[in-house]
């Protein structure tokens, strides 16, 4: 276990283009300094549209004039599986570059490495099952072939909280299809990205095929929107927030290219009167604290049965009190600092509303504790009797901030779990598999859990949002879908 001592250094990086470790064009860098305590961790080329364009140029001729489309699935299999073996192996170098950048606890960055080795070992396992379809009884003199090819060059744009993670969502979809990649990181969270694109390079991914720009602050909305808005580029897979996934789409209507979308969440946590209590408190607790609820599909609302939302919302609070906030690299910190000043205002923005709107059990402010006062973190914060048209309880805060709220029965529930923009994620914890049921199927979230929260140890299961939660679906074979087109071949028999 690494020690506080063993922070890590400030790392120089730069961007990966056609195989080849460049700067950027115009030699401009970037700094991202540690949302702990403000130390410069890394050092980034600030890249610029002519980045982008050497970038877009690169995926677009490995994808047209290389074998890499055609390659054999075993290749493609062989290198998903070796670039796995390969992050297992330096598992603690990519889990030190996340808690350094995002400040996340490196016991839990280690277990985002670790899930991103399994995406892509399920994708090299994908990769070999890839087929189409027949239709040879329909008439005598015809036979029809449907057959699935890779969408081509792909442009993947990526969020900070789960920086590794997901992209390993869209990266090992696209080289189980065939398709070449240029990757724009969050500039606040690039480090593990670039080092994935020297990893990849070493499993055998050719020259190409895998891409990444970075860049900081404006340039950076530029150069996204650039990739999404370019004619050489087939498909954009976005995750980030709603309003950012708009924009995303409105550029990629430039050339009606294909677009994959996963974006915000307030998502419903609900608790039926015979739910396992205590099952269900460890559940919120997770759902609505991990990664310091910096998570698109965190259990945000908090729907509890009446008969017990006091004897709940005590045990909460209480096990919210034994969060540990501190350095990242300490294995007693339990709860990290929030990305960056901005996300730290806003939070504190709906705390205050909050107070206003609600009862405030816990937390409720920045937390300027001795050894946090130079980092960004707030306390666990729940607010109580939250009416639900309060901002607390639509708005999504991207934060450690819980709102709760009451019922009666399953038809008010769900229709108060439903009266949101959202549905990415639902919970709903009971004994009665038929209220499970009933609720799971009148939820709409492309995500419900039943007697668990944010997992069920099912990490292959297709995963993304109804309404405005997104567009398309990632991981499963609907994720590898969205990585092909559907060509039918109709051949007339002479």
């Amino acid at each position: 276990m690494t020690s506080i001592a063993e922070r890590p250094g400030v790392t120089t990086y730069q961007q990966f283009i056609d195989g080849q470790w460049v700067d950027a064009l115009s030699g401009a860098t970037f700094t991202r300094t540690s949302p702990y305590d403000g130390s410069v961790v890394g050092v980034y080329p600030n890249s610029g549209i002519e980045d982008a364009d050497r970038a877009i140029r690169a995926a677009r001729r490995a994808f047209d004039e290389t074998s890499w489309p055609t390659s054999p699935a075993a290749d493609r299999a062989r290198i998903l599986r070796r670039a796995a073996d390969l992050l297992a192996e330096r598992a603690d170098a990519f889990a030190t570059c996340i808690a350094a950048e995002v400040g996340k606890p490196k016991t839990m960055a280690l277990g985002e490495v670790m899930a991103t080795v399994d995406v892509f070992q399920l994708f090299a396992a994908k990769a070999l099952n890839l087929k189409g379809e027949s239709f040879t009884q329909q008439i005598p003199d015809a036979i029809g072939i449907v057959a699935h090819e890779p969408v081509g060059v792909v442009g993947i744009i990526t969020p900070w909280n789960f920086p590794l993670l997901l992209i390993s969502w869209k990266i090992g979809p696209a080289i189980a299809a065939g398709c070449t990649m240029v990757a724009k990181p969050s500039h606040y969270t690039p480090g593990s990205t670039l080092m994935l694109a020297g990893l990849l390079a070493e499993a055998g991914l050719p020259d190409g095929v895998f891409n990444v720009v970075t860049s900081e602050t404006d340039n950076g909305a530029l150069v996204g929107q650039h990739i999404a808005a370019s004619e050489l580029v087939d498909k954009v897979a976005f995750t980030g927030s709603t309003a950012s996934g708009k924009a995303v789409m409105r550029a990629a209507a430039n050339n009606v290219k294909k677009v994959s979308l996963e974006l915000g969440g307030k998502s419903p946590n609900i608790v039926f009167p015979d739910a396992a209590l205590d099952a269900a408190v460890a559940g919120a607790f997770f759902g609505i604290y991990l990664n310091s609820g910096q998570v698109c599909q965190a259990g945000s609302r908090l729907l509890v049965a009446k008969p017990i939302k006091d004897e709940f919302v005590a045990k909460l609070t209480a096990l919210s009190q034994t969060l540990k906030l501190g350095d990242p690299f300490d294995p007693a910190t339990t709860m990290g600092p929030v990305i960056n000043e901005n996300q730290l205002a806003k939070i504190e923005n709906y705390l205050q509303r909050g107070k206003q709107e609600a009862k405030l059990l816990t937390g409720g402010s920045r937390a300027t504790d001795p050894g946090l006062e130079k980092g960004l973190f707030v306390k666990p914060t729940i607010f109580d009797e939250v009416p639900a048209q309060a901002s607390i309880a639509r708005e999504e805060i991207f934060g450690p901030v819980l709102s709760v709220l009451s019922f009666e029965n399953i038809d008010d529930v769900i229709r108060t779990a439903n009266d949101t923009m959202y549905g990415l994620a639902a919970a709903v914890w009971t004994k009665d598999i038929n209220v499970a049921l009933k609720v799971a199927k009148g939820l709409r979230a492309g995500t419900v859990w039943v007697n668990a929260y944010h997992t069920t140890g099912l990490y292959n299961m297709p995963y993304g949002g109804y309404k405005q939660s997104g567009l398309g679906r990632e991981l499963g074979d609907l994720g590898l879908e969205e990585y092909m087109e559907t060509k039918s071949i109709q051949i007339k028999l002479q």
